[in-house]
């Protein structure tokens, strides 16, 4: 799933989204016929290398070969891939994914489901990302309004410049705020799947900005077991967009894909 934002966002997040599913497509082949066709035999790390790759030659076609506007224009991308008995999620920015998994029976508690987090948002009040900015010649802030008030998430600015003002710290694209220290390398992480896998959520900025990870996993799961996933997308993007009408005068993009595990 790509999120793209700026003029040309939507171009981004299209071009990116096409070139890591090639990159994924041919790395898998490749990586399958070296463990002679058997997933039990694929190591994790190739995997990872791979997923790391498809991320920077996405990065490096979208530079070289788009001929998009990147100036303040990009886009996020966070990628679930499931091998034999392990969920792999590579991400860059501030899009997310979820793993609903059920809590271990026992008689003295009722079975609870736990939302375990597939990617971290890369924002810049996580300290090495505010370091790497830093180091680069940014600035991490809030934007200040015209009273000298701090408004809304911390942002990523020139040192002396008010932009591009970008509220993540990794992204495609955004070549200005590449300039001090975003970047679209992948942070990849490695979760062994369970029998109490249920059910993966992917989504936007928009679907969580006003809904926890748990309160997702509570409105996804009634039709998980209704066994309906269109309704559990449905539900999950009508409760996003409820929030945003509530506590903003906007509303962000809300997106958002919805995987039941057969488990």
């Amino acid at each position: 799933m790509a999120d793209g934002h700026g003029s040309y966002g939507k171009n981004v997040s299209d071009f990116v989204i096409k070139s890591i599913g090639k990159n994924i497509d041919g790395s898998l082949k490749s990586v399958f016929e070296g463990a002679k066709m058997n997933a039990q035999l694929v190591k994790s790390s190739d995997i990872k290398f791979k997923l790391s790759q498809c991320f920077s030659g996405a990065d490096e076609k979208l530079q070289t070969e788009s001929g998009i506007n990147l100036k303040f224009s990009g886009t996020t991308c966070v990628t679930v891939l499931i091998v034999a008995a392990k969920i792999y999620c590579a991400n860059t920015g501030d899009s997310r994914a979820i793993l609903a998994r059920a809590s271990i029976q026992s008689s003295k508690e009722e079975r609870k489901m736990l939302a375990l987090p597939l990617s971290r948002d890369h924002k810049g009040e996580d300290e090495d990302e505010y370091k790497r900015i830093i180091k680069a010649g940014g600035r991490v802030s809030s934007y200040v309004n015209t009273r000298g008030k701090p408004v809304g998430p911390l942002r990523v600015w020139h040192a002396l410049e008010n932009m591009p003002g970008l509220a993540m710290t990794r992204s495609f694209g955004d070549m200005e705020a590449h300039k001090v220290g975003v970047i679209a390398t992948a942070e990849i992480k490695e979760v062994n799947m369970t029998l109490r896998d249920k059910f993966i959520i992917i989504g936007s900025d928009g679907i969580w900005e006003f809904i926890t990870n748990d309160e997702a996993i509570e409105i996804v799961m009634p039709h998980y077991e209704a066994d309906d996933a269109e309704m559990a997308c449905e539900s999950l993007v009508e409760v996003a967009t409820e929030r945003w009408r509530k506590y903003d005068a906007s509303i962000d993009d809300i997106t958002c894909v919805i995987v039941f595990l057969n488990t």
